[in-house]
């Protein structure tokens, strides 16, 4: 599908259905299965990749009711995993494919896991190599999927280990492996990562004197069924924030938004360029992730670098700040992001081919980009290829806002894996 974006003058209204947090939704499906119990998530997205979540799980054989937003999950525990199905299709969702194979190699299941295109080109060496040094068995196609399991009547050694990269899936990967193994299981990192997995579980964590956190996992870990409220998702907002900060006369109201700590950087580092934006900050209405209404208004924005250290915490984010920063004042650096080349696509030549088709100056570095901003740089009308990758297609959007005429997005469908409601929404503000 094509999509036309007309320039804004003004972006007004209110987001009352910011999409359900994704990485949130996944574990939230998953720990449920866990569980002893009867679980009740509440805000469940309907979006592609938590939908292939809840398929995996099903063909594991789990039994999931889902009521629009509102999912019922019958915990299987540790120990009576079923498989209906011999092969399970994670679609576009590593999410899915790298903290299922956790539960999997746990279990001991005779699986294999595949998906689309996309997902067979990315990276799956990093939970192989943790997974069989705990005793797994798991053949592949040279580090890639389709990943296949080989059933394994041992349990798996529990390891301490290290991440060679600061990455959420491969941390949560081997602590749910952990989970069923003998002995207590520990990962190391040295660069903070999302901490949805510890804080939903609540595992025990550690912090070191030299910055390095260790979270441990066992067997004898409770597994409590959950009652919750999946928050909206700040990777979702980031598109308004973004939005209402370079458009003129903007004011957007987002509610019930996620500010996870380890997830909101993307406030911090706009709030240091300039960004005028408000948090409201309510009780814990998931009982487990901080929330809040989130206002942002037209604000004259200034260059910055992205330190090493916020990369983890933004690296979903640097599409649409890239955005940002072609309209903030001076030259904008973002290095150290080398895990863009092997997101859904190569995110950096994505970002790369956006700046080019709007005419804003920058430099492509292997690992990241330097942008030339100005406040009052006005893009060229273009057609923006998506690369069927849903923050390429909405970050080409809000830059499409700043044109002289309007824009055209390609495959903009790409938009539903992660906000189905984007371009109504992105038609409910422009008025």
């Amino acid at each position: 599908m094509k999509y036309t974006v007309k320039p804004a003058k003004v972006l007004k209204g209110i987001i009352r259905d910011v999409p359900a947090d994704k990485s949130i939704a996944h574990r939230s499906a998953m720990f449920a299965a866990l569980g002893d119990d009867i679980s009740q998530i509440t805000n469940y997205p309907q979006s592609a990749d938590p939908q292939s979540t809840l398929s995996c799980l099903r063909g594991l054989g789990i039994e999931i009711k889902q009521n629009e937003g509102k999912v019922t999950i019958k915990g299987a525990g540790r120990n009576f995993w079923k498989p209906n199905s011999t092969s399970l299709d994670c679609g576009n969702s590593g999410t899915t494919m790298r903290l299922i194979s956790g539960i999997i190699a746990g279990a001991g299941l005779q699986v294999s896991l595949t998906g689309d295109h996309s997902l067979h080109s990315r990276p799956m060496k990093r939970i192989i190599n943790p997974l069989e040094e705990m005793g797994a068995k798991i053949e592949s196609k040279d580090g890639f999927a389709p990943l296949t399991f080989l059933s394994n009547e041992k349990k798996l050694k529990a390891i301490q280990y290290v991440l060679p990269m600061a990455s959420a899936q491969v941390k949560s990967c081997v602590l749910l492996a952990g989970l069923f193994a003998d002995g207590v299981t520990e990962v190391v990192e040295s660069v903070p990562s999302r901490d949805h997995t510890e804080r939903m579980l609540g595992l025990e964590k550690e912090y070191k004197s030299d910055g390095s956190v260790i979270i441990r996992s066992s067997r004898e870990h409770p597994i409590p069924s959950l009652n919750m409220v999946i928050p909206g998702d700040i990777s979702g907002a980031s598109f308004w924030l973004v939005a209402g900060s370079i458009v003129p006369n903007a004011e957007i109201k987002l509610l019930n938004v996620g500010i996870n700590p380890t997830r909101n950087a993307i406030i911090h580092i706009l709030k240091r360029m300039g960004a005028n934006i408000s948090i409201i900050q309510k009780e814990e209405a998931s009982q487990l992730e901080p929330v809040a209404d989130i206002v942002v208004k037209s604000a004259e924005l200034v260059a910055t670098s992205l330190e090493p250290k916020e990369i983890p915490n933004c690296i979903d984010e640097i599409p649409i700040l890239s955005v940002a920063m072609s309209f903030a004042k001076g030259q904008s650096s973002i290095r150290n992001a080398e895990e863009l080349r092997t997101k859904e696509t190569d995110r950096i030549n994505a970002i790369a081919s956006i700046l080019s088709r709007a005419g804003v100056e920058h430099e492509m570095y292997e690992d990241g980009l330097s942008i030339n901003g100005n406040p009052g740089f006005i893009p060229k009308p273009a057609e923006y290829e998506s690369f069927h990758d849903h923050r390429i297609a909405m970050s080409a959007a809000v830059m499409a806002l700043k044109a002289s005429e309007s824009s055209v997005i390609l495959d903009a469908d790409a938009a539903a894996v992660s906000y189905p409601d984007f371009w109504k929404h992105l038609e409910q503000l422009h008025g």
